[in-house]
């Protein structure tokens, strides 16, 4: 058989987490371009090539984190590219390319399942299809139903057309975790109001359960079917919900710069949303920054789990919280397996749960420390420095201040770590390395001291 001279191994091997992260990338690439246009700015002219790179990769991976604010900066246009980005990162580029096979007609393989299972961190390649038209119908019925509640809502305030649009607008940013809103005070001005303290954080809790546990739900609809997956993401969400709200609503009520003006149930809705939004969703109702030390740091724990495994939010996720501190458990009662709910953990999940944990706290540390660098010149406290970037890591949003006056080299770390949040850092590792095969031989076992 003749060889061609020029054919060759190609130096780029596009795995599935190869081409996952260029599913995110490219999208990132054209929003910047679609956002630098001089129609995007509110002023006609052009917002800097920076600037609009930072907001693109702020909302395609769903962070909320901004250095200009959205209402005032960007035009209709822009504002509308913005919402268009942040429901293409929130569901992911593989969702709609499996939509547009569908209504092309055209087939799905092999190799396109295990891509589509891989995107949307399905348990298995079968029923992937399904579960991708599942999950932009769960994403459409959800955000028309908070769009219509809030439309009614802001048409007092509004003339209709402006209150539909502020509607879609904020439905589409909190369902998708991202946290952008029109307002330059966030939400700090419903801060007592029942309808918007309810309808915007069931959106981002919705979208932070994960479509996967959405689709359980609706399909069985009892506690006994649910997977475990499905289970474990409820039970801890549940608590960390509640222990957000109990927590900060209790530090805070110390607080004379937050709770101070506010009245009793006023307080209550402050410290109920506050609680619940750092599940990586980005919108506040009091400003983050008078916040008590104590009520930051245990954001940033918050934070730093973030959201489930298939959703629209960061972080290292529930699930790889709740395994790591059962093999803590596990290990420390002297126990063979991790158990669950009468389940056995494989250790193979006990392992990438790890290696996220580890390769997240890396690149945390890493993204801080370079931040205390750069941007040295501003005197910023390390707290607020610490904040920022796992919000950027958890793709959260929240912000004590610090991104507006982020220094060049400051953006671009910012973006980066925004971008390994939303991607996945094991995704991101996996990307990032040769192809993996397999030891040909194992080396003799030897123990060493831990601990």
């Amino acid at each position: 058989m003749a060889v061609h001279p020029f054919r060759s191994t190609p130096l780029i091997h596009f795995t599935s987490s190869r081409v996952i992260l260029l599913s995110f990338a490219i999208p990132i690439l054209l929003g910047a371009i679609l956002l630098a246009l001089p129609v995007s700015s509110a002023s006609g002219s052009n917002i800097g090539w920076l600037d609009a790179l930072f907001t693109s990769t702020s909302a395609v991976c769903v962070t909320g984190l901004v250095v200009v604010d959205t209402g005032t900066a960007y035009s209709l246009f822009g504002q509308i590219v913005i919402m268009c980005l942040i429901q293409i990162g929130g569901l992911g580029f593989m969702t709609y390319s499996v939509l547009v096979a569908v209504v092309l007609g055209k087939k799905i393989g092999l190799k396109d399942r295990l891509l589509i299972q891989q995107s949307t961190n399905a348990l298995s390649t079968q029923g992937v299809v399904k579960l991708s038209l599942g999950i932009f119908a769960a994403a459409v019925v959800i955000e028309a139903f908070g769009a219509i509640i809030l439309t009614i809502r802001w048409m007092g305030d509004m003339d209709f057309i402006t209150a539909l649009y502020y509607g879609i607008f904020h439905s589409v940013s909190s369902f998708n975790n991202a946290g952008f809103g029109l307002w330059s005070d966030s939400l700090s001005r419903y801060v007592g109001d029942p309808l918007i303290n309810i309808v915007i954080p069931c959106l981002f809790i919705m979208g932070g359960l994960g479509f996967t546990v959405i689709l359980d739900l609706w399909k069985n609809r009892s506690w006994r079917k649910l997977s475990l997956h499905s289970k474990i993401v409820l039970s801890t969400s549940a608590i960390l919900c509640a222990g957000g709200f109990l927590v900060i609503t209790t530090i805070e009520s110390f607080n004379p710069d937050t709770f101070g003006a506010l009245t009793g149930s006023e307080k209550m809705w402050a410290g109920f949303f506050q609680g619940v939004v750092t599940r990586t969703a980005g919108f506040n109702t009091i400003d983050i920054a008078s916040m008590m030390t104590a009520s930051q740091f245990f954001m940033i724990f918050l934070m730093f789990i973030g959201a489930s495994s298939g959703s629209t939010g960061g972080g290292i996720k529930t699930t790889t919280f709740v395994v790591l501190l059962l093999t803590l458990i596990s290990i420390v009662t002297g126990k063979r397996d991790v158990q669950i709910m009468h389940r056995r953990i494989p250790q193979s999940i006990i392992m990438r749960a790890l290696a996220v944990m580890v390769i997240s706290v890396g690149v945390v540390i890493a993204a801080t420390f370079l931040l205390t660098l750069t941007e040295h010149s501003l005197q910023k406290d390390f707290m607020e420095v610490l904040f920022e970037v796992t919000s950027a890591f958890g793709t959260v949003g929240l912000s004590m201040g610090l991104t507006p006056e982020l220094s060049t080299l400051g953006k671009l770390i910012i973006i980066l770590t925004m971008f390994i949040g939303r991607l996945g850092p094991l995704t991101l590792a996996f990307a990032l390395s040769q192809k993996q095969s397999r030891e040909k031989f194992r080396y003799l076992e030897e123990k060493v001291l831990i601990g």
